[in-house]
């Protein structure tokens, strides 16, 4: 169940929906009387209430903070068309991310819509080299030929997009913004080809964590999301495998901004989304290769066993020998991706 259909703007306060029940499965390729008021008597005095203690406002640089925030997405234009094929057609996009605007590309299936639609978030590509739509393009092509209109947003800071110049200090939680912009974004297009009743999440790698940043700020935004070779769901554990071994002079802004978690163990609580895994309320599928030597397998069961610790609908498939971008096994895992949107998307 899904809220804000047909909305553009995701208003703070988001109210839960309930969490389904959960799976839990792991095999190796396979599932696992309001009374009326009444006037004080004569004489007597009502004493005052006394005030509640305002809230402490949320520290900006955090998920709480996201989801106080009022998001929006929208403007979402078609331009050139890049590619043609006998299944589908490929434009270049822009839409508008909380006052930004991202680029990506949006594969529109042919034949008669509207079709079910999934938002691709991809992994961690330099935004120096990166160009438009460069992440995921097995999965655009074949969930297009699948009958899915597919849009793989570029991020902020890449491709065509407009520039964040705090957003790596700010622990990348600007991607997450765009992503939850470009489903608001695809609704309020009101294109006859979307189902906008019927849209997913995908994200690989780095985009795994934006994806579980997505469904802890806005529960209720989509109605299924998958996730490969996911990175940790506690930044401060990517930050030591990834960055802090290639002396990123970012990680030192970091902590001079932040703290480390050390220093302030409250503010990369808040920046983890396993805190606030009780606000899902999607079902999720994790695909990860046990020979996964840039996320490790354990990164994922650990978020995993947070979910259903929470109650919350979460499937794990491992696939035995596989690594980071999967190879032999990348078509069983595409086969069960698909038949996990079909289960829920249509």
């Amino acid at each position: 169940m899904r809220l804000l259909r047909g909305a553009s703007c995701l208003a703070a306060g988001l109210a839960l929906v309930a969490a389904v029940g959960c799976t839990g499965s792991e095999v190796e390729g396979t599932p696992r009387t309001q009374t009326p008021s009444t006037s004080p008597p004569a004489g007597s005095e009502t004493p005052a209430a006394a005030p509640s203690p305002s809230p402490a406002p949320a520290d900006p640089v955090s998920l709480p903070a996201l989801i106080q925030r009022e998001h929006r997405g929208s403007d979402l234009r078609l331009g050139a068309v890049r590619l043609r094929t006998d299944a589908y057609t490929q434009y270049a996009v822009t839409y508008r991310a909380n006052g930004l605007t991202i680029s990506g590309i949006l594969n529109v299936p042919r034949g008669e819509g509207p079709f079910p639609a999934l938002v691709l978030a991809h992994g961690y590509i330099d935004p120096d080299v990166y160009t438009t739509g460069r992440g995921m393009p097995r999965e655009q092509d074949l969930l297009a030929r699948n009958g899915y209109v597919v849009l793989h947003t570029d991020y902020r800071n890449h491709a065509g997009s407009d520039d964040d110049p705090d957003n790596d200090v700010n622990l990348r939680l600007g991607y997450t913004e765009d992503v939850i912009a470009a489903v608001l974004a695809l609704r309020s297009a009101a294109r006859p080809d979307v189902d906008d009743e019927r849209i997913g999440l995908l994200g690989r790698s780095m985009g795994g964590g934006v994806v579980y940043n997505t469904l802890v700020v806005a529960p209720g935004l989509v109605d299924a999301a998958v996730v490969f070779a996911p990175v940790s769901s506690r930044p401060q554990e990517n930050i030591d495998r990834f960055q802090r071994p290639e002396d990123d002079p970012v990680v030192e802004e970091i902590e001079a901004a932040h703290g480390t978690p050390e220093e302030n163990p409250e503010f990369w609580r808040q920046v983890s989304p396993v805190t606030y895994v009780d606000r899902v309320t999607e079902p999720l599928l994790i695909h990860h290769g046990t020979a996964d030597d840039t996320c490790p397998l354990a990164w994922t069961r650990a978020t995993v066993a947070a979910f259903e610790a929470a109650g919350k609908d979460v499937e794990l498939r491992t696939y035995a020998g596989e690594g980071h971008t999967f190879g032999p096994r990348w078509p069983d895992s595409m086969d069960a991706t698909m038949a996990f949107f079909a289960r829920h998307l249509r």
